[in-house]
């Protein structure tokens, strides 16, 4: 058994070395039982070799003629540490040989795991229902190429969605195959989504309500007699909280004295506690909320239908934007907002950060707009702080005392 490095200049001589029949082995000097069987017909196949429990076996890597070399030393050497680490290859290999569907995939596991821990399920059922079953349901998960996923979300753009929408249905399908590995159904580098570009999505919505159309939208909503709709709405728009964080807040949550919500981990969305400052304004709100509860009920806000909270309130909502003249406006607007109106009134990015809960500050980043007359008060700053007041003198030589008339 001749030992070689298995390197692309012995590949490239690999003609010269055929056996007239059956066939010869030919070990890497590297990496111990990595190993090239070349056929009598020429053809020729990776293997890897090893000794377990007293058996020698073989497992097979790939054919050389579609595996390129650097592909077939990485899984040898990934079978080797196995193999020191105690495993057996080739029983870590056959675990993987029987995948799902996508199809049973998702309706098995990844649906299941999303109801639980996942306040957005519904809308990743309905861009599988709708984006990706319909295109990979049927196929074997190994079997989805990056080539098969970079042409579905080609054809998502030809057919008219936008970027946003093909690029969620990408990161979707991306989360989905790295659950199915976290979970031991595929192995480690069988994702297919890895390495795909997102489209540039340059319509991304960004919309702050001015100083006018918010108290166009409040002096709707005092004629609205849907009160508690307003009062979240209200509640929103002054405290920049999230819609569910809001609608599913508790009263042992809030803490008239200290002035704050506490938004638990389980309910936030970076799943770690947020406390929300309340304002004069806010603190107002939840007070008249206070004195017509009923003691029993846990909850701030309340569907009197089910005593839960409620599930939605956008058929309300889409009316009062509407009288309002904002029908563009969504809910998630008034917390944007609330970060717009801050950094105009002249607070810091860091604020805002706290305030909105984020942990990355790159994501506040997005909201550091400025007003154009914030802008012209900012550059002002320079103005100020460098002239000189209009009735000043001009300084004479050093020494000199004040110029004559007429000097």
């Amino acid at each position: 058994m001749p030992r070689v490095s298995l390197t692309q200049d012995f590949l490239n001589r690999l003609p010269e070395f055929v056996p007239p029949s059956g066939a010869a082995h030919f070990f890497d000097a590297e990496i111990k039982g990595f190993v090239l069987e070349l056929r009598a017909s020429g053809g020729a196949t990776f293997y890897f070799r090893y000794r377990h429990q007293g058996k020698v076996r073989f497992e097979r890597i790939g054919r050389l003629d579609e595996m390129p070399l650097a592909d077939a030393r990485a899984k040898a050497y990934q079978m080797r540490a196995l193999l020191d680490a105690g495993g057996d290859p080739g029983l870590e290999k056959r675990r993987f040989d029987d995948p799902p569907t996508l199809q049973a995939f998702v309706e098995e596991r990844y649906l299941p795991y999303a109801r639980q821990r996942k306040r957005s399920w519904a809308t990743d059922a309905t861009m599988l229902r709708h984006h990706i079953l319909p295109a990979f349901g049927a196929w074997r998960m190994d079997r989805i190429r990056r080539a098969d996923v970079i042409a579905w979300h080609q054809r998502l753009k030809e057919q008219g969605y936008a970027a946003g929408t093909c690029n969620r249905a990408l990161v979707l399908l991306k989360f989905i195959y790295n659950c199915a590995i976290r979970w031991e159904v595929l192995p480690k580098d069988a994702n297919p989504c890895v390495g795909v570009e997102l489209f540039e999505d340059h319509g991304a919505r960004e919309r702050y309500l001015s100083a006018e159309e918010a108290q166009r939208l409040l002096a709707v909503i005092e004629k609205n007699r849907n009160t508690q709709v307003g009062q979240i709405i209200q509640l929103l728009l002054y405290t920049g909280a999230r819609k569910r964080e809001l609608l599913d807040a508790r009263w042992e949550e809030i803490d008239f004295e200290r002035r704050i919500l506490t938004i638990p981990a389980s309910r936030s969305k970076s799943k770690k506690t947020h406390v929300v400052p309340l304002s004069d304004a806010a603190l107002a709100i939840l007070r008249q909320i206070r004195a017509a509860r009923q003691e029993d009920c846990p909850w701030v806000f309340v569907n009197p239908a089910t005593g839960k909270p409620p599930v939605s309130i956008f058929y309300a909502w889409d009316s009062i934007r509407k009288q309002a003249g904002l029908p563009e406006v969504r809910l998630h607007d008034l917390r944007h907002s609330f970060a717009s109106f801050l950094i105009n009134a002249g607070r810091s990015l860091f604020e805002v950060q706290k305030l909105l809960g984020h942990y990355d500050p790159k994501v506040t980043m997005r909201y550091a707009h400025l007003s154009p007359q914030a802008m012209l008060e900012a550059v002002n700053v320079v103005g100020r702080a460098v002239q000189r007041p209009s009735n000043a003198q001009a300084p004479g030589p050093a020494g000199a005392g004040p110029a004559e008339p007429g000097a």
